[in-house]
């Protein structure tokens, strides 16, 4: 590839010959390019077109986008969720590979423009990571959201019917030059004994084929023969002919519907890879938002167990000083030393799902993440709280479920899958119908050459009207002094015509699954709509009741605690309400994570993912997004564990 600055030079010139050829100089996106280099110079340039290596596809990209580092600070990773979305447009792998869909559907339309079969380039939507953890955390996963069964870019694929024809232009050309000697048993004619023949031909033609089922091809020979004889009137002798055939389909393939269906179902698949593109932005967008969500959540059991191992062991030394003054028995701090040793065993866990979560998310966000030493210790920082709104405003059902059947984008995959399978379809009813061509052919002939000095007088001058040489040819050529003509019809019936008829009746069965398709995915988006909004009210009121049943397990456990100290309460009662608070702890934080998961699930049932969360699938193509990151002034200072760090937690645990 030429250096930029030669590039921009050519660039005029690279844009015409591109024109002429129909190539595309830049790919849509940025991180998916074919380029066009400069035309070789001079000779090069003619076979410019032709050349192997005339486009070239950039290599993928492995590496991150600089956005991930302007994060990391003191080795801790900032992220708001503006920030996750941001960093899975631009890195996430799943994203990177459906962004070749719609570059690889305009190269199969490239392919039937020429004439070419639709070639397959199925890249299918992948449902995005989960969290480690799933215990308590629902999902809501919404029927076709998660991308089984649909693929992208070739959707259609068929090479049954009649075949389209070869749309490029073609143009051959030959040279042949040769010496004939033969052996002559009777000298009367040639006279001589050996008749040698120096001879050399030239042969040009030019071809091409158009969608009305009309093809033709033009011809132009020259022949030059020199021959040892006094015979021949002109030696050399210059001859050729001109000759121009013309062929039409009157009733296979004479349909410009039929020959031009690949291009239009090629069309239509650049459509759903486009509509792929998009299900896969908003899929790999929700699993991401699901574990920043979750690591929040696991953030926050964190909390909750480092806060009760705190209530845990200040019971215990208070229980120490009670048996001290002998106010307690013994096995009370027995008892309390075992419920430390339980919320160790909790925190432990807790711990471990950060860690873990941590690894996924980074993941998720990043191209190398298990190459990348630097992502290795950092810590994830999550910026955002989640926030439930006062009143949950959804309109009535009939209306969301109009909104999700416009918006959902399964349905409008659905009905261009419809649209290929008709158009095919009707390909294949043409090739039931007999082949039946007519054709046309119009030749011009040309002679000339010098007078043959071996030639004898005996029979008369050579005519003067040949006497020449290579434009006397063709003078006699363009005018039209030597024509023929033919023309004619070709007519070709197949017997029974089994094969074509199975082929179309196949044609219509799988029409009739792309309708029924249709209508069951219509008929999963409504019970995706229906059981979004019944799951997000669902998790809403249970995220109310976990509140409510949090505050009384904390005033049950304040009650407790000043009972045990006036003497009316026993550490087991103690215990027991420290144990129910912190299950009602988790309970709420599980059930704000519930409420996450049930919400980003309701919008992806509505088909709202990309609007709710301000994407433009512009950017998300790019691979690039527009918006600075920026980290508060001053960051936010990382919370250290108050209670034992993990490893020793592990260590204790082991023990």
């Amino acid at each position: 590839m030429a250096e930029p600055t030669t590039m921009n030079r050519h660039r005029p010139l690279v844009s015409l010959v591109c024109l002429a050829w129909g190539c595309p100089l830049f790919a849509q996106s940025s991180e998916v390019s074919i380029q066009t280099p400069p035309p070789p110079p001079v000779a090069g340039r003619v076979l410019a077109p032709f050349h192997l290596e005339r486009r070239i596809v950039a290599p993928a990209k492995l590496t991150n986008s600089p956005r991930l580092q302007t994060l990391v600070r003191n080795g801790s990773l900032y992220l708001s969720v503006q920030d996750v979305i941001a960093l899975v447009l631009e890195n996430n792998l799943d994203i990177a590979v459906q962004r070749y869909s719609p570059v690889l559907a305009r190269e199969v339309l490239r392919r039937a423009q020429g004439g070419g079969y639709l070639r397959q380039v199925d890249t299918p939507v992948i449902p995005g990571p989960t969290s480690v953890s799933t215990a308590g955390v629902s999902t809501n996963a919404n029927g076709l959201a998660g991308g089984a069964g649909i693929g992208s870019g070739g959707g259609v694929v068929s090479s049954i019917g009649p075949n389209p024809p070869n749309l490029d232009p073609g143009v051959f050309a030959n040279a042949q030059f040769g010496h004939l000697t033969q052996p002559q048993t009777n000298t009367f004619l040639n006279q001589t004994t050996a008749l040698i023949n120096s001879y050399r031909v030239f042969n040009f033609g030019y071809s091409q084929a158009f969608v009305t089922g009309t093809s033709m091809q033009f011809t132009a020979v020259s022949s030059r023969s020199f021959l040892n004889s006094a015979s021949p009137l002109f030696n050399p002798s210059l001859s050729g002919y001109l000759d121009f055939q013309v062929a039409q389909n009157l009733l296979q393939g004479l349909s410009r519907g039929v020959n031009d269906r690949y291009i239009r179902v090629a069309k239509n698949n650049m459509k759903v890879s486009d509509v792929q593109f998009k299900l896969q932005v908003a899929t790999t967008v929700s699993a991401a938002l699901n574990l920043y969500w979750d690591l929040v959540s696991f953030n926050d059991a964190v909390r909750i167990k480092e806060e009760a191992l705190k209530t845990a062991q200040q019971l215990y030394e208070g229980n120490q000083k009670q048996v001290e003054i002998g106010a307690l028995p013994a096995v009370e701090v027995t008892r309390a030393a075992a419920e430390v040793s339980a919320t160790k065993e909790d925190l432990l866990f807790a711990q471990t799902n950060v860690e873990q979560q941590e690894i996924v998310l980074k993941n998720a966000i990043s191209r190398n993440s298990t190459e990348n030493s630097s992502l290795d210790d950092v810590h994830i920082v999550p910026l955002d709280r989640v926030e439930v709104p006062a009143a949950e405003e959804i309109r009535p059902v009939p209306d969301l479920i109009q909104e999700a059947l416009a918006n959902r984008q399964e349905i409008v995959r659905a009905k261009i899958d419809i649209q290929s399978n008709q158009i095919l379809a009707r390909g294949d009813r043409n090739g039931l119908l007999p082949s039946l061509q007519a054709f046309a052919e119009l030749t011009n002939h040309g002679l000339a050459g010098p007078a043959n000095p071996l030639y004898n007088n005996c029979c008369g001058a050579p005519n003067s009207f040949f006497i020449g040489g290579a434009g006397t040819a063709l003078s006699q050529m363009f005018r039209r002094n030597f024509p023929d003509y033919s023309a004619g019809v070709s007519l070709t019936i197949p017997i029974r015509n089994r094969s074509a008829q199975a082929d179309y009746v196949t044609d219509e069965l799988q029409l009739r699954q792309s309708e029924l398709q249709m209508q069951r995915a219509i008929n999963q988006v409504r019970v995706d709509v229906k059981t979004a909004t019944i799951g997000l009210q669902q998790a809403r009121a249970r995220y109310q009741t976990a509140v409510d049943t949090r505050k009384l397990a904390e005033q049950s456990l304040a009650n407790e605690q000043r009972r045990f100290q006036f003497g009316v309460s026993t550490v087991a009662l103690v215990i027991q309400a420290q144990r129910d608070l912190a299950a009602g702890e988790d309970g709420e934080v599980q059930a704000l994570a519930n409420y996450t998961h049930a919400r980003i699930g309701f919008d992806m049932a509505l088909g709202r993912t990309l609007d709710v969360n301000h994407i433009s699938i512009d950017e998300a193509a790019q691979g690039r997004v527009q918006r600075e990151s920026s980290l508060p002034d001053p960051a936010p200072a990382v919370v250290k564990p108050a209670a034992p760090g993990l490893s020793m937690l592990r260590s204790e645990v082991l023990r």
